[in-house]
């Protein structure tokens, strides 16, 4: 995962918690599950444009060979 093992992890998270506190960390890892899941849905929705305009792209250049 990342390259990090326990040790580093541990270390990660003793730092978080000193930082925001105990009480603060379920509301910070909302926050940041809440992040990661827009920013996956983003991608998906601009992958899904991507492909739409290529598809639309495709058909144009079909129906101008059918023209011809």
């Amino acid at each position: 995962m990342f390259g990090l093992g326990t040790q580093e992890l541990l270390i990660i998270l003793v730092l978080v918690m000193i930082v925001f506190g105990a009480g603060k960390l379920p509301q910070v890892g909302g926050a940041l599950g809440k992040g990661l899941r827009n920013f996956k849905k983003g991608m998906n929705d601009a992958g899904e444009e991507i492909e739409e305009a290529d598809v639309s792209e495709i058909e144009k250049k079909d129906e101008e060979k059918k023209e011809d």
